[in-house]
């Protein structure tokens, strides 16, 4: 009697290293980038800590300057976290000599590396301003997402970030806005949409009520772009 106990407890831890390996296997590791508050980050870990199906694990947080707010959000969920602004991965006598393009590369570069050994199968754009070098776009081709305050294809582009995307919407009378999440391509903000939020314009708008319209919806469409990209990865 004791043989056969002891046969079915072993089949049992079997079974079970089994189907938490299946489940690891199924889940994708994601560094997300940032450079503010992280409000979209919070965003993301609150959907982790909550949803015992959540696709996605947080695996590190990654910040382009060491005064974001977001690393704090990160360290209080016990994320590690990494910091590549210009100064830590150049040095001081270099960054304050290199030019703006080779700060640019430097930081990309740098933060893809920090992602890569975190274990990253992914990486969110989450308030991310350093624009990404063409390495890491190559290296994780179809695997970068972005969140964009507009509804994409229009009010993309060069210098359409922030307030400067809301105050062009309303010059240009548009009736709605919102919010995009899209795959990261060579070009700026041009690549495959997975998600698009849509609120009303409304009379007396002015770029911080918009911005506080949208920004419930962006919290809804980073975590629902994050679990379609999942999908897409088949995780």
């Amino acid at each position: 009697m004791g043989f056969f106990v002891e046969a079915h407890r072993f089949f049992g831890v079997c079974l079970l290293s089994f189907l938490w390996n299946d489940i690891r296997e199924k889940t994708m590791n994601i560094s997300v980038f940032v450079s503010g508050g992280g409000t979209n980050l919070q965003a993301l870990i609150d959907y982790e800590r909550s949803v015992p199906s959540c696709p996605y694990k947080i695996v590190s947080v990654v910040a382009d300057t060491k005064s974001a707010f977001a690393l704090e959000r990160a360290r209080n969920a016990g994320i590690p976290t990494d910091i590549c602004s210009p100064f830590s991965v150049m040095g001081a006598e270099r960054a304050k000599s290199a030019t703006k393009d080779e700060k640019r590369v430097a930081v990309s570069d740098a933060a893809m590396e920090a992602a890569k050994a975190r274990g990253a199968d992914a990486i969110v754009l989450a308030g991310w301003l350093t624009v990404l070098s063409g390495r890491i776009i190559d290296e994780f081709s179809g695997r970068i997402v972005n969140l964009h305050p507009a509804l994409l294809p229009k009010f993309g582009g060069v210098g359409m970030w922030g307030h400067h995307v809301h105050e062009a919407v309303l010059a240009a009378g548009e009736k709605e806005s919102g919010c995009t999440v899209h795959l990261v391509d060579a070009g700026c903000d041009t690549g495959r949409i997975l998600v698009q939020k849509k609120v009303p314009v409304v009379e007396g708008d002015t770029p911080d009520s918009l911005y506080a319209r949208i920004a419930p919806f962006e919290h809804e469409a980073m975590v629902e772009g994050v679990c379609a990209l999942a999908g897409i990865l088949g995780k």
